[in-house]
């Protein structure tokens, strides 16, 4: 009757189930090599008390930006900062649609499945997602990461306590700086200048 006292083995939900299966074997064989680069807007810069406001994405493929192949979301806020609006222009109510933070991040991880990601200083935006999938009671994010500002100090020979900011790192590829601090629109720079990095490179 021992078996009676096993615990039960925790039954994760579907969507993380089929996430999980791009990580196989097989799947990353068959898979292309696909990088998404991401960017979050958030209430603030602690990930263990901020929230999201919203994520933005898109692809590379063969060095390529896919523009198609994007993703956005705005999410719902019950503790909302009006103070900070001037920063990322994301109103508590207005046209804009907004889903859940659960929601988004369901999304988001149908969105890039197994892809390589790719953002600057993204340990922080993985953390938010992640801080988004411990509330879901759910494992870390599986994906690998690039840091554009890594990249930049391994090509400049900086050291890793020379950090630098995306707005430096447009002045020194000559990326126009338009839609500056929007989830998308510093998701679309950041993947400009590591294109660019990794051409020099």
């Amino acid at each position: 009757m021992w078996h009676w006292f096993k615990k039960k083995k925790k039954e994760n939900p579907y969507f993380w189930e089929e996430y999980c299966v791009y990580f196989s074997a097989k799947a990353k064989k068959n898979s292309l090599d696909r990088l998404v680069v991401f960017d979050c807007e958030t209430t603030g810069l602690d990930f263990k008390k901020d929230v999201i406001l919203s994520i933005g994405a898109l692809a590379i493929v063969n060095f390529r930006i896919i523009l198609k192949d994007s993703f956005e979301c705005f999410i719902t806020q019950e503790n909302y900062k009006s103070n900070q609006i001037a920063i990322h222009g994301i109103l508590k109510e207005g046209k804009t649609e907004k889903i859940s933070e659960s929601e988004a991040v369901i999304s988001f991880l149908k969105y890039i499945k197994n892809a390589v990601l790719v953002g600057h200083h993204i340990s922080f935006d993985i953390a938010m997602i992640n801080a988004a999938l411990k509330k879901m009671g759910l494992p870390k994010l599986k994906n690998k990461s690039i840091d554009t500002d890594a990249l930049f100090q391994k090509y400049k020979s900086l050291s890793p306590e020379q950090h630098t900011t995306l707005d430096a790192l447009c002045e020194a590829f000559k990326v126009p700086k338009s839609d500056r601090h929007t989830a998308s629109g510093d998701a679309y720079l950041t993947a400009l200048v590591y294109l660019k990095l990794k051409a020099k490179m």
